[in-house]
């Protein structure tokens, strides 16, 4: 990870949350276990390659764990850690602002229609 410029757990914490993905992930796994093209349904504009680095990057931070099964073909599902879990209500809580505050934060779109696939 990148050099922090302070100890502020707030910095630390952004390091793994930041981005278009990493909250998405972690809202679309608190349904539970997913496979990784259940994950790629979820979110059809991630590519491939990103997908599998925020995931890794999930899994390194103690957010997301990963189960890799025997056989032919390779199965693989992911699931939220306890951790990653505990991060749940706060996503939750940041849509529930934007439901309450888009129309000042410069958006009409509530937080469930941004994450819906049409």
């Amino acid at each position: 990870m990148k050099d922090l410029v302070s100890r502020c757990p707030i910095e630390e914490v952004m390091q793994v949350l930041s981005g278009r993905w990493p909250t998405l992930l972690i809202y679309y796994l608190k349904e539970g276990t997913k496979r990784f093209s259940d994950l790629r349904r979820d979110n059809p504009t991630i590519s491939h390659k990103m997908l599998t680095l925020e995931l890794r990057k999930l899994e390194e931070a103690g957010i997301v764990e990963r189960t890799e099964f025997e056989g032919y073909p390779l199965r693989v599902e992911y699931d939220l850690t306890p951790a990653g879990h505990r991060l749940v209500p706060l996503i939750d809580a940041l849509g529930d602002w934007w439901d309450a505050n888009s129309d000042i934060a410069g958006g009409e779109t509530t937080a469930a229609e941004a994450v819906s696939v049409k």
